[in-house]
């Protein structure tokens, strides 16, 4: 039984497992992103594969990582903490059987029911890209079994983390990214665009059974004596179904967020959907590597510290106020970058081949929209995994619930009726959409802080250590913006690099990509770390110290 007078266990090494594992796959995403941008750029086809791509990841965010983080290790977690291994064991395998019969169900509807799905997602392909959406819905066909193969590896992750083996799961998506990069090295120079798209979902595919299997070995050991079964009789799993339909609502309303900004984005153009999903694909950058880090690492922790009876609410309160400092500490300098260093980092990562600059700058602007929410975002993931811990889905629901629908409407607003009103082209438009989502963020974050304060009492970064991180990360922004300006001087008259857009906000230095961002990072990047370790902050500091023991 656990001992409720024992010390907290320090999530920080699994936050850094997980941070490492997921840093690895989101670099070999970008590696990926880079090279299909080279092939595809924002082309309309571009647009109809990340739109087909869009459709079955919700499914897998659905059913797999959101749904089973929330409802499954918390049950699974604590039964292994009570040393029940057997129950644990038969809650595996039952999960494991009806998520099975459950993905197949589905993998088999939307391989039949593709046209409408496309229509409902990217309706706006109809007026604006019939050939695209036509795509889009072939392309859907074939990736939707790889929907079922991404699931089944998310319960592969949710044994793992519940046994504190965090880097397997989280590195994973690596081999995912090189399947498909392996296509398009290999079949990008041979074929034309219509083609590469074909071959490149097959990638994907073969991907996902790879990230699959590619957890099996370390997973077998772990099980015990798991058979996979349909069994919902035990008290556990009972309690994992009781948590499964409220968080299925929950994510499902955040995934119906995610989809209602493609639809929108589709309304203005396939080529707007397909810079989205650059901007998607970067921002949440910092939410994996930091957010999802700490959450994830903290979850089963704090599914563990509810069983210590009135000791609960005083670790949970410190457990989460660690957490959302370590959070803050690296996404708040995130969000400023996005804002005055957007054109930089997206001509880094992207610009090559047929991504040129005027499609680094379409990118930057709606980077700038997604500055607005980042930090609320993130922190907020470690509160609703707070209250999944507590088996409390439905705050999370509520508070989710009206965060779509606010963003729903403001995103349309800002599409439909934000150019006119301010004089500039439609494409600018989806920055309203980028936008909108982060503010409604913040209330969401202030909604979710507040109701766990009424459960376990106030929790929050003070407030002196949350002003000098964003004053730091604005002291450096401001350094690396006069450096960009400098650098525009030196390089003599910019040209316009906007295909719709003669407006010339700071125009990104005429020089290589790759060579400002080598000059201005690091100044960003080595002031803000200088001004926070005079004010005290060891994140940085406890995170080497980390990987050193490793």
């Amino acid at each position: 039984m656990t001992d409720a007078t024992a010390p907290a266990r320090s999530s920080g090494r699994g936050a850094t497992l997980v941070a490492l594992g997921i840093l690895a796959s989101r670099l070999m995403g970008l590696i990926r992103q880079r090279v299909f941008a080279h092939y595809l750029s924002t082309s309309a086809l571009a647009g109809a594969f990340t739109a087909a791509l869009r459709i079955p990841n919700v499914l897998q965010n659905l059913f797999g990582e959101g749904v089973l983080s929330a409802s499954f290790i918390p049950v699974y977690a604590r039964l292994l903490g009570e040393g029940r291994r057997e129950d644990a064991d038969r809650v595996a395998g039952a999960v494991f059987g009806l998520l099975s019969l459950l993905v197949a169900v589905l993998v088999a509807l939307g391989i039949f029911a593709a046209p409408w799905i496309v229509g409902v997602v990217v309706g706006g392909f109809v007026e604006t890209g019939p050939a695209a959406f036509a795509k889009a819905v072939q392309l859907t066909r074939i990736l939707f079994p790889s929907t079922g193969l991404l699931v089944l590896s998310a319960w592969c992750l949710g044994v793992l983390n519940s046994h504190r083996k965090f880097f397997l799961s989280y590195a994973a998506p690596v081999v995912w990214n090189l399947a498909q990069i392996a296509v398009l090295v290999v079949a990008g120079p041979r074929v034309d665009e219509d083609r590469l798209t074909t071959l490149l979902a097959w990638g994907v595919v073969a991907g996902s059974a790879l990230q699959f299997a590619i957890q099996l070995p370390v997973l077998w050991p772990l099980l015990g004596r798991f058979r996979p079964s349909l069994d919902t009789t035990s008290a556990a799993m009972r309690a994992v179904l009781r948590g499964f339909l409220p968080i299925l609502v929950a994510r499902g309303v955040v995934q119906i967020s995610a989809l209602v900004d493609t639809y929108y984005a589709s309304l203005i153009s396939p080529e707007t959907v397909a810079v989205l999903g650059y901007t998607q694909l970067l921002a949440l950058l910092p939410v994996s590597l930091f957010g999802m880090s700490v959450s994830a690492a903290e979850l089963p922790e704090l599914a563990r510290e509810t069983a210590l009876g009135p000791e609960a609410s005083e670790r949970l309160r410190l457990r989460i106020d660690r957490g959302l400092e370590r959070i803050a500490f690296f996404v708040v300098p995130s969000a400023v970058a996005f804002l005055v260093l957007g054109d930089v980092l997206g001509g880094l990562l992207f610009q090559t081949g047929r991504f040129d600059a005027a499609d680094t700058r379409w990118l930057w602007y709606l980077l700038m929209g997604s500055a607005v929410g980042l930090v609320a975002g993130t922190l907020g993931r470690l509160y609703a995994s707070a209250f999944y811990a507590l088996q409390d889905a439905r705050t999370p629901l509520a508070f989710a619930s009206l965060r779509v629908v606010l963003s729903a409407i403001l995103a349309y607003v800002s599409v439909r009726y934000g150019p006119g009103w301010f004089g500039v082209p439609v494409e600018i438009g989806a920055v309203g959409i980028t936008a909108t989502t982060g503010f409604a963020a913040w209330l969401e974050y202030h909604l979710l802080r507040r109701a766990l304060a009424r459960r376990i009492g106030t929790t929050g970064i003070p407030a002196r250590r949350l002003l000098w991180f964003w004053g730091s990360a604005l002291v450096a922004g401001g350094l690396a913006l006069a450096g960009k300006v400098w650098l525009t001087a030196q390089a003599g008259p910019a040209p316009s690099i906007m295909r719709f857009w003669g407006w010339q906000f700071l125009p990104a230095p005429a020089l290589e990509p790759v060579l400002v961002a080598a000059l201005l990072v690091p100044v960003f990047g080595g002031v803000y770390l200088g001004l926070t370790a005079l004010g005290g902050a060891s994140q940085l500091r406890n995170v080497l110290s980390r990987l050193r023991r490793q």
